[in-house]
């Protein structure tokens, strides 16, 4: 008997989603939403399916009802303001129900989609599970929260079974702070330092995997490796690596001359996450439980 693939729809394909492309191949055909014409040629020689929309351009999203069984969320929100439109826009393509061939069309079973830890806003180093109310404290973070909301809002309006995963700094062999440390930018000293929480770029395409087949519908999960450290200490530890100098130490009073406003942002919020979700919920098994642990393999 013929086995009909289900089929994934991957809306924001970058590098997570290059990642997570080989892990479904087995179990999906895939489709990827992708605003870049150049791209379409990569995705086909990657397996994938591209379809041309811009979630800035809801006009550009008809295509995408009733297209896939699950969808994966990569795509960031826009770069201002702290609603996310582009969230909206898409929520209202998925739900179109348009006639084809006399069926309505269905709506997805399950949607994953890829949130921050910002949302949590600064904890002063606390311990901070999934339970944890959100308290965004930029405008980025607010936007995450907005998307949030508005598809658990969806997924319990429409029977959508939809999941979160709150990710914390991302790294891998190609995404490391190199330029920052050959600029020699500085770190904060210890005491005024900030906890930060890291998942390898690998272990969180494995982690969409995992929820989009046994995440719970509206949770959250903290999708984050085992050992919080502070961000200095993360520098440090990439310094030795890579045989670079180490950034100097700082207090925070003088961050604030040196240091640019964004990443400056970033070191003001200081928490640990928790993650017994993912591992007692998804089953998951890190592959890189630390950065150390992943900095050394890469």
């Amino acid at each position: 008997m013929l086995r009909i693939m289900r089929r994934l729809l991957i809306i924001g394909c970058g590098d997570v989603g290059a990642r997570l492309i080989p892990l479904a191949r087995t179990r999906y055909r895939m489709v990827a939403l992708t605003r870049d014409i150049a791209q379409c040629a990569a995705l086909r020689a990657l397996g994938v399916t591209p379809i041309v929309g811009d979630l800035d351009q809801p006009r550009t999203l008809t295509a995408l009802a009733g297209i896939a069984h699950d969808v994966v969320h990569l795509a960031p929100p826009p770069a201002s303001g702290t609603i996310d439109m582009r969230t909206a826009h898409l929520i209202a393509a998925l739900g179109n129900q348009r006639k084809a061939k006399n069926m309505w069309v269905s709506l997805p079973q399950h949607f994953v989609y890829i949130s921050t830890s910002g949302v949590y806003g600064d904890c002063a180093g606390a311990i901070v599970p999934e339970t944890r109310p959100a308290q965004p404290q930029t405008p980025r973070a607010q936007r995450r929260v907005d998307a949030e909301r508005r598809l658990r809002a969806w997924g319990a309006r429409s029977g959508v079974p939809v999941s979160i995963l709150r990710v914390p700094g991302i790294y891998a062999a190609d995404r490391l702070p190199l330029a920052r440390l050959r600029r020699g930018t500085p770190a904060l000293n210890d005491a005024d330092d900030s906890f930060v929480n890291h998942v390898h770029a690998d272990d969180l395409a494995r982690l969409v995997m995992a929820a989009l087949t046994r995440a719970r519908p509206g949770r959250a999960y903290n999708a984050v490796d085992d050992v919080p450290q502070k961000m200095g200490d993360y520098f440090d530890l990439v310094a030795d690596r890579h045989g670079l100098p180490r950034p100097p130490r700082i207090a925070r009073s003088e961050a604030v001359n040196v240091i640019p406003q964004n990443l400056l942002s970033f070191m003001s919020e200081s928490r640990r996450l928790t993650n017994q979700r993912i591992k007692r919920e998804l089953r998951f098994q890190l592959k890189y439980p630390s950065v150390h642990v992943g900095i050394t393999a890469t």
